[in-house]
């Protein structure tokens, strides 16, 4: 039963060790938590979740039979104004930018870190995020990013497509026959340029450049 005093975050995953293990982790925080492996019991769940509740989704990416990306659709053609924060794996990189456009929060990178859970976390619970509004970026962060990114320079912007790609520094470095310190050299300055704290907070700004 929920604790109607602490704040709810769902958990939707089909990992049921890594649930238990974050679950722990979520009480430790003073967040009272549900979880589901199954999308489809979880869909019935969110949908009965009172509009003034104060909660919000940690949502995986791939899992089996429904995606995160299936029940995110789902979710919001029932108009449901859930806080949506992604968790995924390096591979996943494509799909979590097609998380950004369908207007998740963020994306944290499994395993976890604490830190990021806990900043991410922060900010799903903010107020303006639990009245509804969904972007984390606001609008003159947006534009200066849509600005830096339409004049990166071919390099980079050869890098960022492969990390949208959800490739490796070594990948990139074999697809454009380069050196792998060539590309962490244009990486880091790419990071620097657009601002970006990490990967995926770079993936968030990417997510920027056209609309879904």
């Amino acid at each position: 039963m929920i604790e109607a005093e602490r704040r709810t975050v769902y958990v939707i995953d089909d990992n049921d060790a890594f649930r238990e293990s974050l679950g722990w982790l979520l009480d430790a925080m003073d967040y009272a938590v549900v979880d589901f492996a199954d999308p489809e019991a979880a869909l019935i769940a969110l949908s009965r979740v009172p509009p003034s509740a104060e909660c919000c989704v940690l949502l995986d990416v791939r899992m089996p039979v429904m995606s995160g990306l299936d029940l995110h659709d789902r979710v919001q053609g029932r108009g449901l104004g859930l806080p949506i924060i992604y968790m995924t794996g390096h591979a996943d990189v494509p799909l979590a930018v097609a998380a950004m456009k369908r207007g998740a929060l963020t994306f944290l990178e499994k395993p976890l870190d604490e830190q990021s859970l806990e900043d991410a976390l922060a900010h799903a619970f903010s107020e303006p995020v639990q009245r509804g509004h969904h972007s984390a970026i606001d609008p003159d962060t947006a534009t200066r990013t849509r600005r830096r990114l339409a004049n990166l320079p071919v390099r980079e912007r050869q890098i960022v497509e492969g990390i949208v790609a959800g490739c490796s520094n070594r990948e990139i470095a074999d697809q454009h026959s380069i050196s792998v310190k060539t590309i962490e050299y244009h990486r880091a300055k790419l990071m620097k340029r657009l601002q970006a704290k990490n990967v995926a907070h770079l993936v968030q700004l990417l997510a920027l450049e056209a609309p879904a």
